[in-house]
Order: structure tokens, then sequence, then C-alpha cells
């Protein structure tokens, strides 16, 4: 993960665990470190200690998607937002992965890819009041 591509309220994993990002430091010239929290916790680590989160199922119904279709070939998510969908791509190619706005392919496969492609579209992020419940997390 480039650290540049972070953004405030981005969530990440640390540890295994999950926590959004509060503030990005850079105090030496190239040493970056990013200020996390959760319900339970809030710290300082370096940027390199911390890995985005793949978007999965799960991840996506978290952030507002619902299964609309499924085949042998591809399974969709929407959000109430009609230009806005997900496919997963279950051919050997991933072609077709990615996240779709106004018929158009964004290839991501990170939550804070989304976050951040949200809040270009909207101007404000609009996942930030997500439940970190981080009982779940492998």
């Amino acid at each position: 993960m480039n650290i540049i591509d972070l953004k405030i309220t981005n969530l990440v994993q640390y540890k295994n665990q999950i926590y959004s990002v509060k503030e990005i430091l850079q105090p030496k010239e190239g040493q970056y470190s990013v200020k996390i929290d959760n319900d339970l916790e809030s710290f300082t680590v370096p940027a390199e200690s911390i890995d985005p989160i793949l978007i999965d199922e799960d991840w996506l119904q978290k952030l507002g998607f619902q299964k609309t279709y499924s085949s042998a070939q591809r399974i969709r998510y929407e959000r109430p937002e009609q230009f806005i969908k997900y496919d997963f791509d279950l051919t050997a190619k991933k072609v077709l992965e990615g996240l779709k706005i106004y018929g158009n392919s964004v290839r991501c496969r990170y939550i804070h890819e989304v976050q951040n492609i949200f809040s270009s579209l909207i101007g404000k992020p609009i996942f930030k009041n997500i439940k970190l419940d981080n009982s779940a997390v492998a």
C-alpha cells in the first residue's frame, strides 16, 4: 500500500485489527507514520506496518452494497445510488472485477480505494460511521 493513497477516515488493518486513519505524519523526509484508532484504542504506528483491507462480500455489505445478481461468471453488488455497482469476476481472467460507476470500470481491490472514490464523487467521506467490529477479523 502506498502511503500517499491514504486519506483521513480511510479504514486500514494493523495486527489483524481494523482502524480508521486519523492523521498522517511525516516527521522526517520519506518517513511516514499514521495515527489510527478504533472504538477501543488510538495510537501512532509506522506507515509500513499498516495493511490495506481487501474488498470482499462482507465488506461490501458493511459499505451499504447489496447483492443483486449471481451467476457462474459474476456476482454483482449495488449501492442505493443506481449508478454504483461492484462486480466480482469469478473467471480466471478477472477482467470484469471492480467498481462500476455510470458503467465505467474502476479497478480497485481495497476498501480505502472505494472510500477515496466515493469521497471524490460526493465531496465528503460517506463511510465514516462504520462500526469497527474487530472480533471477526482473521
